[in-house]
This record gives structure tokens, C-alpha cells and sequence, in this order.
């Protein structure tokens, strides 16, 4: 496992954007700018209509438009952009996340408790101060339950270990993403940041909460155009999951929910998830098997 322990960190932030509106994404880059702490930042559209606001002062702001092979791949993209402009930490949003001022330093300060600390989240909140997320973990079925959704900051959050972060705000050093290989872009969109956490976690890495490091989020505007599309993946994506880093229990108990909701609407997208997450499982257990 390859580590780093620089210092004096370089850092570039990565917006992944799809179909955020001018404004949108404007709010995201101005608050990017205003809140210090970042040297670049690299703006990935992978739906060909992001337009970068005019700016005043603030680091430098680069614009590339890729094809759309899906969150990851766009996200490893700025990684290795990321990596050639001399970063060594790298952050990554949402196009949709807002950061508050001060969010870098209790990051970074995350990234120096331990040669081992792959990745910190930020607090994940609503405009309203609600908490998104604290980080994530897996319920008995294998999906993603973030941390914390829908209650009020506790008044002993203090910052601690978590198991899989979110990759809609994180801190990235670049020695993990080396190690790993980024994020596995066959996945597309949705648990591609759950299985880059185990994967990473299965090779010795940690990760951690940062509470002083505050970002607001919309959770959802930008795959909310396609929920045919989105739920699908969410179902395969899923199960692709639970069979690669779950238990036998929970690889079972995770078809069988797939198996339930054929009963519900839209009967025709749960099918097609369940053929194409099970259709994916030999797959899954050989790289399971192979780590």
C-alpha cells in the first residue's frame, strides 16, 4: 500500500457536473472561491452545458468537457488532471454542494491524524442545518444508509473514524487513489463510492469524519431527470455491492429484496436491475475472491 505524508499539501478541487443549471452551479464555484484554501479548480462536464461564471480573484478555474462514461470515470479524470497540475490532496463534489467557509482545514488536519487516512468527509447538510450525512454505512440488504440523514447536528459530534465515505464531498490523498486505482468506472453512477471505501478499506486505509468542515447539499437535483434511469442503477449497483464485499447473508437478503419489489412499480426497471445485478455477480465474487 502506497502512503504519503507531504506536508505542505497542493490541492484541486473536482466538480463533476451533468446537467447543473448556470446557477447552479455557479453558487458551487463561488463558494469554492470565497472559501480559500484551494489552488485549482477542475470543472468535468460530462453533459456538454456547464458554462463557468465570470471571476473575480479566487483560484484558477478550468473547464473540460468528457464524454459521459459516468461519475467515476470523470472523477478519475480530474484525479489524473488533478495529479499532473502537482496536487496531492484532492477534493471532490457534487455539482450541487456549496461549501461554507473554513471547510478545507479540518480536512487536511483529518488527512494528517494518521499515515493511513485515505479520505475525509466533510458534515453533510441541508440548507435548513439538517445533517445529510456523517458518512455511510450498509444495512442488512446492502444499500447505502448515510450516516445521521435527517437529524440535527448532535452536540458531541466530534471528529471520528467511519467506514465509507460519500463521494459527494470528500478529501481525497492522492497516495490512496494510487493505491486503489480511483473508482471502478463500470459501476457508472451510484456505489462506486462504497466500493472504492471497502476496496480501499480491505488494503489497509481509514477514513474519517471532519464535523468542523460543514457543506451544503441539494442532494439529487442532477440524476432527478431520469428516475427510470436512476433507480436502475441504484438496483444493480446495489447488488453488484453486496455480492463483492458483503457477506453470504447479506448477498442473499439483498436479491431478496430485489425479488420483492418486482411487485411494484416500475415492475420493468426492478427486472431489468435484478437480471443485470445477478448477471454481474460471478464477476463480483471473483474479484472478491481474487483481493
Amino acid at each position: 500500500m502506497s502512503r504519503d505524508c507531504t506536508v505542505a499539501a497542493v490541492l484541486t478541487v473536482v466538480v463533476v457536473t451533468y446537467s447543473a443549471t448556470p446557477g447552479e452551479l455557479a453558487r458551487c464555484l463561488y463558494a469554492l472561491g470565497s472559501g480559500g484554501g484551494v489552488d485549482h479548480v477542475l470543472v468535468y462536464d460530462t453533459g456538454g452545458s456547464a458554462v463557468l461564471p465570470e471571476f473575480q480573484g479566487g483560484p484558477p478555474v478550468e473547464l473540460v468537457r468528457i464524454e459521459n462514461r459516468g461519475y467515476g470515470a470523470a472523477a478519475n479524470a480530474g484525479f489524473a488532471h488533478a495529479e499532473q497540475l502537482g496536487a496531492d490532496r484532492i477534493a471532490l463534489l457534487n455539482d450541487d454542494v456549496i461549501v461554507r467557509p473554513g471547510w478545507i482545514p479540518p480536512l487536511l488536519a483529518e488527512l494528517e491524524h494518521d499515515t493511513t487516512v485515505g479520505a475525509a468527509q466533510p458534515q453533510i447538510v441541508a440548507v435548513d442545518g439538517t445533517v445529510l450525512s456523517l458518512g455511510v454505512t450498509r444495512d442488512g440488504y446492502g444499500a447505502g444508509v448515510d450516516l445521521g440523514d435527517g437529524e440535527g447536528a448532535p452536540d458531541d459530534l466530534a471528529a471520528r473514524s467511519i467506514e465509507i465515505f460519500t463521494g459527494g464531498a470528500v478529501l481525497f490523498r492522492l497516495g490512496f487513489l494510487a493505491d486503489t486505482g480511483g473508482f471502478d468506472e463500470r459501476w457508472f453512477l451510484y456505489y462506486e463510492d462504497v466500493d472504492l471505501a471497502l476496496r480501499g478499506g480491505a488494503r489497509g486505509w481509514t477514513f474519517r469524519l471532519a464535523p468542523d468542515s460543514v457543506v451544503e447539499h441539494a442532494r439529487g437535483l442532477s440524476t432527478s431527470a431520469d428516475p427510470g434511469r436512476t433507480r436502475y442503477l441504484q438496483e444493480r449497483n446495489r447488488l453488484w455491492a453486496a455480492f463483492r464485499h458483503g457477506s453470504g447473508g447479506m448477498a442473499r437478503r439483498a436479491v431478496w429484496l430485489s425479488v420483492r419489489r418486482l411487485r411494484h412499480k416500475p415492475r420493468w426497471v426492478h427486472a431489468r436491475a435484478l437480471v443485470a445485478g445477478l448477471a454481474g455477480a460471478p464477476r463480483r465474487l471473483w474479484e472478491r475472491r481474487r483481493a
